[in-house]
């Protein structure tokens, strides 16, 4: 701005100069020009070209600075708009819309009556719009659910997204009538769940929504009031994700109390997997003609210090929604391996697999790699998945089943009639057996309906020529209701509750049935595997493919 007046001024005194030289050159030289007097003098000519010419550069310099601060003006302000709005919808961010919902907080802090609504909104599995369809449909359904929520909002609301597919708004409302709130959240799930066209592509999306309200803050020092009342919309909305997705709820203290829990359990479980805190625990598979012990099932125990012993129903679902899923089942099969060596070697392990698992290429690799490791016969190990495992990548669970049963590794189809699998999809996947699930079996004793079913299930496993696997057996009339349908093995706490290895053991050495010293025995994978299918590892190892 200096520089731009020191310009302007020397430009000034030039066409004051010029003013006063031309005043006396201009009017000389016309009369020279007549024949009425002599030639101007040639200094002060030379002068007034010279006051020319700085005029002209001044004016030229002055226009140049100015075009110059304008375009630095117009960047100072895209900067600022960068900085405070998200470039993709033109919503606030998560810096400017925090600033602006702190200065309403303080700002309406005053008025009776009158309350703040933070509307928490989080799309719906958006993570496989993008893996499904490319980021140029996660971002055309980004804008088009902004632009709907902000058709659905009034005027005095404001707009942000957070980042990713979170967005939050700001409405102010009546504390006579919260029901304007709930009627906007119900709205916004109604236009937001409209298909999005993408390529001739129909995009369903759906959306999770918490609300919370400014009357009901309490600080308690460690967040400032727009951070508390994101905080609380913010529960509420996974509250309503985890209560089943395309809905809306409104912040109650106990939701803290659970999310906080769950915040434990997570740290919990990392930690446990750090230290071995989980345990596999064994339920016996029977022989439902002869009662002779054939096998166990691997259940996973987590010994907590803090909690003391948690089912697999709690901590399963945790793991796999924090991706430690595949880290805490290798090291329990890995145990179980070491387990399974010291029992009878006709008596089989089975091992439940989660869907998560299934998506990685590399699992059949891995078990197969255990089983060198720990030397353990690859037939007497079971591997379990459920019918949830065939929607995903049906090629891929394809090719890890034939890998695995290849080895000399048996495959079974887990909780049979509980999923979607087709006829079509059991007689072209190479399963070894079915599994029925236990709530088919502890139904038996109360009707004929479920005999019917499992009845069903029996005739179509004997046209395809698979043994099965009946879950949930309780009682002795459950067993006897089995056996009419020919041979199976029965597994349930008729025949004892899970115990952990040292029990299994003691169970084993009362009916003769411990193995010989697993260090005496070595098994060598390869010679049962043929060379072709063999595959040279960078350490120098073999791998089947």
């Amino acid at each position: 701005m200096r520089h731009d007046l020191v310009t302007l001024g020397i430009a000034f005194a030039a066409i004051v100069l010029f003013v006063i030289v031309a005043g006396s050159v201009v009017p000389t030289a016309m009369r020279s020009v007549q024949g009425d007097a002599v030639a101007p003098d040639v200094l002060l000519t030379n002068a007034l070209l010279l006051n020319i010419a700085l005029i002209l550069l001044g004016w030229n310099r002055y226009k140049a600075l100015t075009s110059k601060l304008e375009t630095h003006r117009r960047s100072e302000a895209e900067a600022r708009r960068l900085a405070d709005f998200d470039d993709l919808t033109g919503c606030l961010n998560r810096r400017s819309f925090a600033a602006r919902l702190e200065g309403i907080l303080r700002n309406d802090s005053d008025k009776r009556g009158d309350a703040l609504a933070a509307i928490a909104i989080d799309l719906d599995n958006f993570k496989q719009v993008n893996d499904l369809n490319g980021h140029a449909a996660g971002d055309l359904v980004l804008r088009t659910a902004c632009d709907r929520i902000r058709q659905v909002l009034p005027e005095d609301a404001t707009l942000a997204r957070l980042g990713g597919d979170e967005f939050v708004c700001a409405v102010p409302y009546s504390l006579r009538s919260p029901e304007r709130i709930e009627w906007l959240a119900a709205r916004m799930i109604e236009q937001v769940s409209k298909p999005v066209i993408h390529d001739g592509i129909s995009i369903d999306v759906t959306i999770s929504i918490g609300l919370a309200s400014s009357a009901h803050l309490s600080s308690d020092g460690r967040e400032t009031p727009a951070q508390g009342l994101m905080h609380k919309a913010d529960i509420a909305m996974y509250h309503a994700k985890k209560q089943g997705k395309n809905r809306f709820y409104w912040f109650e203290p106990p939701m803290e109390n659970e999310l906080r829990f769950r915040s434990e359990l997570e740290a919990g479980i990392r930690r446990g997997i750090e230290n071995g805190e989980f345990v596999p625990y064994y339920e016996q598979q029977v022989d439902l003609d002869s009662g002779e012990l054939v096998g166990f099932e691997m259940l996973a125990r987590w010994e907590s210090p803090e909690m003391g012993l948690i089912g697999p129903e709690i901590f399963i679902p945790i793991a796999e929604e924090i991706g430690v899923i595949a880290e805490l089942s290798e090291k329990l099969i890995a145990r179980a391996f070491t387990d399974a060596l010291r029992w009878d070697p006709r008596i089989t392990l089975s091992v439940n697999i989660s869907p998560v698992q299934m998506r990685d290429p590399w699992f059949a690799q891995k078990i197969l790699k255990m089983l060198v490791e720990h030397r353990f016969p690859a037939h007497r190990l079971d591997i379990e998945i459920t019918e949830t495992c065939l929607h995903e990548n049906i090629g891929m669970v394809r090719s890890m089943i034939t890998s695995l049963r290849n080895q000399g590794v048996r495959v079974s189809l887990d909780d049979f009639g509980t999923g979607y699998s087709s006829l079509s999809q059991l007689r072209s996947l190479p399963f070894d057996q079915l599994k029925i699930d236990r709530s088919f079996i502890s139904e038996l004793k109360n009707g004929d309906q479920s005999a019917k079913l499992v009845d069903a299930i029996v005739s179509m496993s004997d046209g395809l020529k698979l043994p099965i696997t009946a879950e949930g057996i309780e009682n002795e009339n459950v067993v006897n209701a089995l056996r009419r349908w020919g041979q199976m093995k029965g597994q349930g706490y008729h025949y004892g509750r899970p115990e952990p290895a040292e029990k299994v053991l003691d169970r084993l050495a009362a009916c003769g049935r411990l193995g010989q010293d697993p260090d005496a025995r070595v098994l060598d994978i390869t010679k049962a595997t043929p060379k072709a299918d063999l595959d040279k590892t960078a350490d120098g190892g073999q791998r089947a493919v």
